[in-house]
Parts: structure tokens; sequence; C-alpha cells
């Protein structure tokens, strides 16, 4: 996210105290407007995506695009012509500021047959192994030179191949799906992932032409055909979104209805908020969670994996969440080995966190959470952060506060809608200690 000023970043100020009350409608999913962005690629044709989210990730994918000769027009609908694209060397600038430009890979090879873009940047979160992705596009006939800094494919026409993933990867299945579109024959992919944005992904790709089978299954079955057309797609809310601002609910206390979100995606998420005292009800596209004050949350252990298991991706705000809890909590990272950089921030807030090893995190809670300064390492310990600000006595400024943006449409502004003390306000960028790594 941009500075508001030459020599100016921006923090959230949040004063705790405040209950949450009302409604909020959840945005579109990021993770799934990217890679359906770069889908683009794969045809002459426009392709026009609707419920796009307005968050950075979205505006440099945009960007991107438009520097391998495409054009992107609109905001929230958005138009991508990529009939007079013939780029495939990602800029080295745009490319490292986020994670999904990976995903521009497999497209890049699945339509030109080349590609080259610099190691995928992100939040430094562990590893997050692009070996599969490598392996598989090998096993479809691809070149691929990897050094330090970049990486650079070449093929004829791909071709169809059994791809074996040994732990399930959003963005390697994204990935190889995208170049087997296209591909010559069949590519069936083992143990894909099944998360709701790269389902999402082959609703899409199946509109414009694709031939895909076992859509939310761990085998995927894809046909390839010679080309694809254009289509109009609506992007899916995002879940994490959702589960966010449900598990703040949960943490700050009172009711919200939280709508345009499917509350079948969060079926795990939501039963821990009721083990840990919440009350929650569902129904068609929305969902209602509440906990009152006297009602004390109860710690409820927590594991995280791929979908339909616990989200790694909720996992430091479900940690946020514990911090209230009477009694002790034992969180396990399963997916990422280095996703406990939130538990530094919130122990300067008061909170009583033990890592152990690099698997587990043991909470001791109730903890009384004090507002001070504090630094966002990345996008959803920026939303964890913002969690607990709303449970801590007295005001807490979290800074280099552009990470949340990247990943929640205006979150400063919903939780202010529905009750939260909370403003984005501009500070000295000496002071903001802007971080180095981009999702």
């Amino acid at each position: 996210m941009e500075s508001d000023a030459p020599g100016r970043e921006y923090a959230l100020r949040i004063t705790g105290g405040s209950q949450l009350a009302g409604k909020l409608c959840v945005s579109g999913s990021k993770n799934a407007a990217l890679p359906e962005m770069a889908a683009a690629l794969l045809t002459s044709e426009p392709l026009r995506l609707t419920n796009v989210p307005r968050v950075s990730d979205t505006e440099v994918m945009a960007q991107i695009l438009t520097e391998l000769g495409g054009r992107s027009d609109g905001e929230g609908s958005v138009v991508l012509r990529m009939g007079n694209a013939r780029g495939t060397d990602v800029p080295v600038g745009l490319g490292r500021r986020m994670r999904a430009t990976i995903v521009l890979l497999g497209a890049l090879l699945g339509r030109f047959g080349h590609a080259r873009l610099p190691r995928p940047g992100g939040d430094d979160i562990g590893a997050r192994r692009v070996e599969q992705h490598m392996r598989g596009l090998r096993q479809m006939g691809a070149r691929i030179e990897e050094t330090a800094t970049e990486i650079v494919a070449e093929a004829d026409r791909l071709h169809g191949a059994r791809i074996v993933f040994d732990l399930p990867t959003v963005t390697g299945t994204e990935n190889i799906l995208l170049a087997a579109v296209l591909a010559e024959g069949r590519t069936e992919i083992f143990n894909a992932a099944r998360e709701p944005h790269v389902q999402d992904l082959c609703r899409l790709l199946g509109k414009m032409g694709a031939r895909i089978e076992g859509i939310g299954t761990e085998r995927l079955v894809v046909d390839g055909v010679r080309e694809l057309g254009g289509a109009e797609h609506t992007v899916i809310a995002d879940y994490l979104e959702a589960g966010t601002y449900a598990i703040a609910v949960t943490a700050a206390g009172g009711e919200l209805r939280i709508e345009c979100s499917r509350p079948e995606e969060l079926n795990v998420v939501l039963l821990k908020l009721e083990l840990a005292g919440a009350h929650v009800s569902t129904g068609d596209g929305w969902f209602q969670v509440g906990r009152q004050p006297h009602n004390r949350i109860k710690p409820i252990d927590m594991s995280t994996w791929t979908f339909p298991g616990f989200p790694t991706d909720l996992q430091a705000q479900y940690m946020a969440l514990m911090t209230q809890a009477d009694g002790e909590t034992v969180i396990s990272e399963y997916v990422h080995e280095n996703r406990f950089q939130h538990v530094a921030q919130l122990s300067k807030m008061g909170a009583g966190i033990n890592v152990e090893g690099r698997l587990h995190a043991v909470v001791h809670g109730p903890c009384r959470l004090r507002g001070t300064e504090v630094t966002i390492p990345d996008i959803r310990s920026g939303a964890a952060l913002v969690i607990a600000a709303l449970c801590a006595e007295g005001e807490s400024l979290l800074h280099n506060a552009w990470h949340v943006e990247r990943g929640y449409e205006d979150m400063a502004g919903k939780l202010a809608s529905v009750g939260a003390q909370i403003e984005r306000v501009a500070v000295d960028s000496e002071r903001s200690n802007p971080g180095h790594t981009y999702e």
C-alpha cells in the first residue's frame, strides 16, 4: 500500500473496550481473485470479473497484466483484455510484491510457452514450497531453470501428466490447473487442494471452456483443449474475512450478522467459536455470531489443517481470541512452520504465550491486554493485532497497517460501522518501521 505522502506511513489507532453490533457484508476473496485474474492470460477474449476486492494485491496483479501487454478496466467489476498480450517477463518490482505472482507461471507457459518471473515474495511465514509447482510443470514438459532471484521456464505445448502432491498446496494446484487447461491430453492432480478459492477457479475455467472434473475433491482431472474463450464470473466471498470478523465479535463481545458469506465454508471455525462460548446461527448466505460479556470464553485447543480443516489464515486471529479465554489453550500450526510471528507483538500487549518448537504455542489466559504500539509483520498477524486491540485496555497504535489493507477491503471502515473505535492515522515513516516482505 502506498504511503499517504512522502515520508509518511499510516497506522491503525484502536481504543479497546467497545462491543461490536450490527451487520457486515463480506467482500470478494483476494485469494480467489488473483489466480482468476491470471486466468485472463489464457484467452484472447475479454474476461469480466465482478466482486473483485479493492485491495492493493489485486491492484498489483492488474498492473502486472498491463505490463504484459493487456488492459485492465474498472474497480469491483474488472474487465481484463489480454488479446494483445505478448510479454512473458513479469516485472521484477511488481512481481516481488506478492506471493500470488507464482500462479502466472502456469498461465504464461500454458498460452505462450515461456515465462520469466522473480522468485515469489510473500509474508515470511515459512517455506511455501514451490518445488511442488516445478516438479508438476516439468512432468508436463516444461524446462525450468531456477536461480536465487528468478524462475525461467520454457515449453513447447505442454502435455498431460499424472501429478501427485505430497502435501496439498493451494497455489500449486492453481498453477497446474492454469497450465493443464490448454495442455495436450489429460492431467490428473492427486492430493489437490480443496479450498473454496480453488473450487472457484475451476468454475471460472469451466465457463471459459475448460474441461475439469472432480471439483471440490482431492483428485482433479483436466482434459486439455485447444483454446479458451472469454467469460463473466463473480468472485466468491472471502471466507477468511468472514472468519476474522466472527472471531473478532467473539473476543470483543456483542453480536454480528455476517452477510454475503457461506457459513458451510467455516464449519470448523464456527464449531470452535461455539465451544468457546459464542452463540452461532446460520442461514443461506449469512451467519450470526454473538457473545455476551458475562459469558466467559472457554479455552479450546485448535490445530490448523488444509480445507475443510481450520484455516492457517485464521490461526493468528484465533490465538488473539484465546488470550481472553479462562485457562490454557494449545494451538498447533501444521501448515506453515513459521507462522507464530504475531506472538512477539501480542506479548507486547500483555499476552502470555509460549512457543514450543515450530508447531505448537500455549496461550495462558485470561490475559489483561494493554494498549501500546506494535508493528504488524504480515496480513493475518495484522488482523490478530486488531482483535487484540479491540480487547485491550486503552489505546493501541498498529504500525505497518498497509499489510492489513493488502488482504482486507476497508477493515477499519467496516469495524467502525459496527461500533469499534478504530481509525486510520498518518505517522512518521521513521516510527512506522515499514516491513520488507510482501505476500
